[in-house]
């Protein structure tokens, strides 16, 4: 009896040993902590990852198979800026998404084509236009979806990257600094905006204006509440105002319309309950309070009907 409790016990302080070393491993590789020192540390690595100017190439070449996917793809030079800056907008930059995103549209329109057209024969021709054009459609609407995902994160975002900066500015680091050091923080929270705040302090880094890089990050973002606070440090550099006391009140404008828009979505609740309690749960009420009672007259009828058919 000895003997089985201790083996009961050894195999269970293995098994809880080695529930604790996984659980260890998982949380110090996908936890908060984790990334937070990734981050820091890739910020500390600089914008080159490590390297000099001189190791990094001006233009980042293309794979061999990516060029050669590129000459198939007929695109005019002004298609091609709109859809650029499309993926741009959607936080994907440079050729590579550009090519990679084409040639999904054509893959999907073959795919959906020749998928009817196979399994059908001539009878799938018009499955098969429909499926092309789907097809063709998904890259758009997955670009789509990711550009209001992106404007969603930094609207949300940005009263928290106000509060940083006022934070910085008050603090004594000049608005390059404060830039950067909130794109590090919000790193983690909010990616798309400290992504933005840190090309922001790379256009300034690299030789242009600090009000042509504001205007780009407005124009990369497209969302109003960015718009405004640029054309408030277009104004704050002009004139020579306290940028201090324009971020405060700007933060207090982004964090009133984000509370409002919360407040919105609170009062449109009720309205969107309506289509999934009326499809789906009175159905099912009905049948469980009223389906007994439908049952008992249909039972008393039929056995009415057999005594007065008798009857008669």
């Amino acid at each position: 009896m000895v003997e089985v409790g201790l083996a009961v016990g050894s195999v269970f302080v293995l098994v809880l040993l080695a529930s604790m070393s996984i659980a260890t491993y998982a949380l110090g590789h996908t936890g908060a902590i984790r990334r937070r020192v990734m981050a820091v540390s890739a910020a500390a690595a600089g914008p080159f990852g490590g390297k000099t100017l001189a190791d990094v190439p001006l233009l980042s070449a293309l794979d061999p198979a990516i060029q050669k996917v590129s000459t198939y793809i007929p695109k005019s030079p002004k298609e091609m800026t709109r859809l650029q800056h499309r993926l741009a907008t959607a936080g994907y930059h440079g050729a590579r998404p550009f090519i990679v995103f084409c040639a999904a549209q054509v893959a999907l329109a073959v795919v959906g084509l020749c998928g009817p057209l196979i399994a059908l024969g001539p009878k799938g021709v018009m499955f098969g236009l429909g499926g092309a054009f789907i097809g063709y459609s998904l890259p758009g609407m997955f670009i789509r979806h990711g550009i209001a995902a992106r404007k969603k994160q930094i609207q949300n975002g940005l009263p928290d990257a106000l509060d940083l900066l006022i934070v910085c500015v008050e603090a004594g680091l000049a608005i390059d600094q404060a830039i950067l050091k909130a794109g590090v923080e919000l790193g983690i929270a909010y990616p798309a905006l400290g992504e933005e705040l840190r090309l922001v302090n790379v256009e300034t880094r690299a030789g242009k204006p600090r009000l042509e890089a504001f205007k780009n990050f407005a124009r990369r973002t497209q969302v109003d509440d960015v718009r405004a606070l640029v054309a408030m440090l277009v104004q704050t550099d002009r004139f020579g105002t306290s940028i201090a006391q324009a971020l405060r009140t700007q933060a207090e404008v982004a964090r009133t319309k984000r509370r409002q828009r919360a407040e919105e979505k609170a009062a449109k609740l009720g309205v969107k309950l309506i289509f999934p309690l009326v499809f789906c749960l009175l159905p099912a009420f009905f049948v469980v309070a009223l389906g007994p009672a439908v049952i008992q007259m249909m039972n008393f009828f039929s056995t009415n009907s057999f005594a007065i058919g008798g009857g008669l």
